[in-house]
């Protein structure tokens, strides 16, 4: 019969165990959560911003009041969700097969600032889902490219849904309002930006 002292060593291993078992360590891909714009004006004050502005045409559609449109992008998967459309919103569908031609909703008053059109011809023509081209006004932006030293992270963005930017991701800003703030996948930044001015201090 084994002495009191491998007893309690046994005893001490079925309870690490036990423990271990009951509490699991946090998964390795979790990311940490950031203040979005206090991270931006950290980075654009460390390593400059730059300025970019969207050119690439895109095609839209009026939003179904309720409508919830899901943000995939090609080779992640799902990027943000929207909070249910109101009257007057717009589906936007970028034209970047890179990307999966990814969709996002855009509010009626925004959608009125960034995009002209109808374009092209006959004018107001649309396909039979609806969709038909408009061309991005080209509104600057600032932006900010995620770095390998800031890894991966979480943030809430404008719309009150959590985005993940990971290094090589732009993270961009609208001059006029810091809480404009979001992420723009690498790969659809390249597809739909146009650089104006390189990020400098």
């Amino acid at each position: 019969m084994p002495d009191g002292r491998w007893c309690h060593l046994y005893l001490s291993v079925a309870l690490a165990l036990a423990m271990a078992v009951m509490s699991p360590a946090a998964p390795a891909h979790a990311q940490a959560q950031v203040d979005i714009v206090a991270w931006f004006a950290k980075a654009a004050a460390e390593r400059g911003a730059g300025l970019a502005r969207k050119t690439q045409t895109v095609d839209a559609r009026p939003a179904r009041p309720g409508e919830v449109v899901v943000t995939m992008i090609k080779g992640e998967g799902k990027e943000t969700q929207s909070p249910p459309a109101a009257v007057g919103d717009w589906v936007v569908r970028n034209r970047c097969p890179e990307t999966g031609n990814e969709e996002i909703l855009v509010r009626a008053p925004t959608f009125a600032q960034r995009y002209d059109g109808p374009i092209g011809g006959p004018i107001g023509a649309a396909d039979a889902a609806g969709w038909r081209p408009y061309r991005p006004r080209g509104n600057p932006m600032r932006f900010v490219t995620v770095s390998d030293s800031d890894g991966a992270f979480r943030f809430t963005a404008p719309w009150g849904e959590t985005m993940v930017a990971r290094p090589g991701d732009l993270i961009v800003q609208n001059p006029d309002s810091a809480k404009d703030t979001y992420r723009i996948a690498r790969a659809a930044f390249a597809c739909t930006y146009e650089v104006m001015a390189e990020p400098r201090r």
